[in-house]
């Protein structure tokens, strides 16, 4: 955990020194502060002690990356952490929660409020420089805490479907795989889909959900391309969306298959 906060402050100060993507800083004294605070009193409340606080630092970071309200309001950081912290806490199942934090707070504020939030959107173009080292230290990362597979198996998965829909449309195709440069995927492919606490156990299975997110997500971006009738927060953020639904499905089966199997 200590590496994924490295290299989630890694992407934030590479983001806001050569994009100033931030917003200010006033947002992620919020985001931070909000998430810290929550995750205390939650935890000393349901647990009886306080918690390591790493995880929300983590959600902290992470909300005022990719969180871009309309105006200089402050509130979809302070919402936005306690959805977070919160949903930990609430929305579990045989102690284990089932979304990861962040995700989970970022559809929630898209879907309750899609004309005042967006999501951040901004790509590190043709930088070759900054795509090499922020994705150099995620792989290493990813590969320290043993799940390379995970993030290999969606961006693979990405690539092909992503590549076959611009086909498909008559478009091409590095315009249609180049948002995977981006910050935000960068934070969802070695962060969001990795997540300790949040994948399946069996590594087939953590492939295979990881393909199906890529799949879910493809879908989302084919029916957006058809104009069809879709919540605002499914065209705004695609991957995201995809987690958010494929990704408690598929823990709420394995923590029961895992319960099925010890009871017999």
């Amino acid at each position: 955990r200590y590496l994924i906060a490295f290299l989630i402050t890694l992407v934030l100060v590479v983001a806001q020194l050569r994009y100033q993507m931030v917003g200010g800083y006033d947002r992620l004294a919020t985001a931070l502060l909000t998430c810290v605070v929550a995750e205390a009193m939650l935890s000393l409340f349901v647990r009886g002690s306080v918690v390591n606080l790493l995880s929300a630092y983590i959600s902290g970071l992470s909300l005022t990356l990719l969180t871009k309200p309309q105006g200089a309001v402050l509130w979809p950081f302070l919402a936005g952490g306690f959805l977070a912290i919160a949903s930990k806490y609430v929305l579990q199942y045989r102690n284990n929660h089932l979304w990861n934090p962040t995700n989970f707070a970022i559809v929630v504020l898209l879907l309750a409020a899609p004309n005042r939030i967006s999501v951040l959107s901004h790509q590190w173009g043709n930088d070759v420089i900054t795509n090499l080292v922020i994705w150099g230290f995620g792989l290493v990362i990813v590969t320290r805490v043993r799940v390379l597979h995970i993030t290999l198996a969606y961006v693979g998965a990405f690539l092909l479907l992503n590549a076959a829909r611009a086909l498909r449309l008559g478009q091409r195709v590095l315009p249609v795989i180049a948002p995977i440069t981006g910050p935000m995927y960068q934070l969802f492919v070695f962060f969001m889909i990795t997540d300790p606490r949040t994948i399946v156990r069996d590594r087939r299975w953590q492939i295979a959900v990881a393909v199906i997110i890529a799949l879910v997500e493809t879908a989302i971006r084919f029916a957006s391309d058809q104009a069809w009738a879709l919540p605002t927060a499914f065209n705004a953020a695609p991957a995201l969306v995809a987690l958010f639904l494929v990704g408690p499905i598929a823990k709420l089966v394995d923590l029961q298959r895992a319960r099925s199997r010890i009871s017999h």
